[in-house]
């Protein structure tokens, strides 16, 4: 039996294998949560004219001012001001031409004439934004890859764009293999427990923009599992979570080989999570989790979620760690990279105290895994360590 293979490479092996769906042209509403398939390039400068940033008066030359209009916005003044002119503006109106200062509302004294004076001196070019100053035409604003978010949606629409490329919504199928598993959690034998890792898995999907089915958890029957995946060969990515292992009735290899597929790895140097696989038959990827729920939650975000990203078409796939000091002294790492469950508050991690495979109600607190290299040694208390930011929901 071949060794585990090191979780970075596994990962790469991964994305090697996943190829983006076809693109499509949605509205810039439909395309929040997807990337783009093409950059995005502006249409129109940014502001397009000089604008006001205060309420107050656009003034030119020295002090006093008379008022001689109002440029408000949407209804900009006709003309242009000269020097010991002034017109009212508002946040966000144009400059009139020829206004070279800004004098704030709270600053100005309008005597009877329109006659205008300053409390003080106004500064040239203060509290104007310059035609351009956020972007101009032709400007580069976003690289393909991109995830439109709420900002990159006003920004697209800002650029003079209604409708962007983005990839097509990528087909998913999640299945769950186990004689032990009741769809009815209230209602369990001894010998049954719920079934919950589909339910999971699907819910961790909704970070992306995915067309998900499901079926009832499959027994452990050869040509049951067989019959099952062979239902779902159309869609892009398929989720097998359970089997996946060694064990007399862990069928999933068996059933692939059957069905045709062609293994590229199984087993990776993680924990938890080590019998996972990754399969193809023809332009499908089949992904096998480890049946334990929380091997399975880990595995999807280190390797299901990654490779939804890239059938979207994300340029960024994989999650980055960040670094936070931890509370509590850390032991020295095994041969494989670990995940430990754990939870934020303070500016700091805190381990928590069961790690089992099976303890969900460990996951359920934890809002971050701690990644532990390989044969790391004893960190102290205090040390910052990588970690990795969990979702909060499965929205989020």
């Amino acid at each position: 039996m071949k060794p585990p293979i090191p979780l970075h490479e596994a990962q790469a092996r991964l994305l090697d294998l996943v190829q983006p769906t076809a693109t499509e042209t949605v509205s810039c509403e439909d395309a929040l949560g997807r990337y783009l398939a093409a950059p995005l390039i502006a249409k129109r400068t940014q502001p397009a004219a000089d604008l006001s940033a205060m309420d107050g008066f656009a003034v030119s030359g020295e002090g006093s001012w008379r008022v001689i209009g109002e440029s408000r916005c949407g209804v900009p003044f006709g003309g242009s001001v000269s020097a010991g002119e002034a017109t009212r503006i508002s946040t966000g109106a144009h400059v009139p031409k020829g206004a070279e200062a800004i004098v704030l509302v709270e600053d100005a004294k309008l005597a009877s004439g329109n006659q205008l004076t300053a409390t003080e001196e106004p500064i040239s070019g203060r509290h104007i934004r310059r035609a351009g100053s956020d972007f101009e035409t032709g400007a580069h604003l976003l690289e393909t890859g991109t995830r439109i978010t709420a900002a990159r949606l006003a920004l697209t629409r800002m650029a003079g764009h209604s409708s962007l490329t983005v990839h097509t919504a990528p087909e998913v199928a999640i299945l769950e293999c186990g004689d032990e598993l009741s769809t009815m959690p209230h209602m369990c034998n001894i010998d049954q427990i719920p079934a919950t890792n589909g339910a999971m898995l699907s819910a961790m999907t909704l970070t992306e923009k995915v067309v998900v089915q499901t079926s009832p958890p499959i027994p452990d029957n050869l040509d049951a599992l067989a019959a099952t995946i062979e239902t779902y060969s159309g869609t892009n990515l398929l989720i097998i979570s359970g089997g996946a292992s060694v064990g007399d009735h862990d069928l999933v290899r068996p059933a692939l080989h059957r069905l045709g597929a062609k293994i590229d790895f199984w087993r990776v140097a993680m924990k938890p999570g080590k019998p996972l696989m990754v399969a193809t038959r023809g332009k499908q990827i089949i992904l096998g989790l480890p049946g334990n729920p929380v091997s399975s939650y880990v595995t999807g975000f280190l390797f299901m979620l990654p490779a939804l990203r890239r059938l979207l078409g994300a340029k960024e796939c994989i999650p980055n760690p960040i670094s936070l000091p931890c509370y509590e002294d850390l032991p020295a790492g095994g041969p494989r990279r670990t995940f430990m469950r754990a939870t934020f508050g303070e500016g700091q991690v805190t381990p928590i105290a069961q790690q089992g495979s099976g303890a969900l109600g460990a996951l359920a607190q934890a809002d971050v895994l701690i990644e532990r290299p390989e044969h790391c040694g004893v960190t102290k208390s205090g040390a910052h360590v990588p970690v990795y930011i969990l979702p909060t929901s499965g929205v989020a």
